[in-house]
């Protein structure tokens, strides 16, 4: 059964060191209401999927300005100056992953599949450390399901009982990660009756979903 809860009250179901994958695409779609609490109840050493980390002062990135992560698996992290220099100096764990193949491992989770083979990364600093198999003379990397325990995720629009709607490219990995994680938090710019949204509109079903925190305006 979906909850509607203040957002004091779903964030406060996290805990330290848990694994958080944010949906975004470098702030488009991102929960900058969920992010916001999650810092200002102080959670700390959290493992962050998401395609990028943001910018300084914007979404994800102010996790990264308050120093709460200890890991992040990432596309990207060139707009936040932080990151790089946290990688380099090795006090934060960087798993940079393509980021059809990022996409992949979640689907994959959330599909209860072993893993995927991809020829991405073949050949590159990519390959270090995975298993390579080579299917009909093409050599594939064994990229593994990537689970997390919380998902926070930003819709456009919600039914009661956790139906979604996400706008445009704002939608990018909000989908997916809402099916590869345990506890699943959704800011909704919009939360309606049952029966509001036609159901060719949802774009995730509600037996993905956990909490419903009405939210602001959709910030892509």
């Amino acid at each position: 059964m979906v909850e509607i809860l203040l957002v004091e009250e779903a964030i406060s179901k996290m805990q330290d060191g848990m694994s958080v994958a944010i949906g975004g695409f470098l702030g488009c779609g991102c929960p900058d209401l969920l992010v916001d609490e999650v810092i200002n109840q102080g959670y700390k050493s959290l493992t962050l999927i998401c395609n990028d980390t943001g910018f300084p002062g914007k979404g994800v990135g102010k996790l990264q300005d308050h120093n709460r992560l200890s890991r992040v698996y990432a596309s990207y992290i060139g707009a936040h100056p932080s990151t790089g220099k946290q990688m380099q100096s090795g006090e934060m764990d960087v798993i940079l992953t393509p980021q059809g193949s990022l996409a992949e491992k979640l689907r994959a989770a959330g599909a209860g599949l072993g893993g995927i083979l991809t020829p991405t990364g073949v050949g590159t600093v990519v390959e270090e450390g995975k298993e390579i198999i080579t299917v009909e003379e093409k050599k594939y990397l064994l990229e593994l399901p990537l689970r997390a325990d919380v998902a926070l995720l930003k819709a456009h629009k919600a039914d009661k009982n956790g139906n979604l709607v996400f706008r445009k490219a704002a939608r990018n990995f909000n989908p997916v990660m809402a099916t590869a994680a345990d506890l699943v938090i959704v800011e909704a710019e919009e939360i309606v009756e049952v029966g509001d949204i036609d159901p060719d509109m949802v774009h995730t079903p509600g037996v993905f979903v956990d909490i419903l925190v009405k939210g602001g305006s959709q910030n892509g």
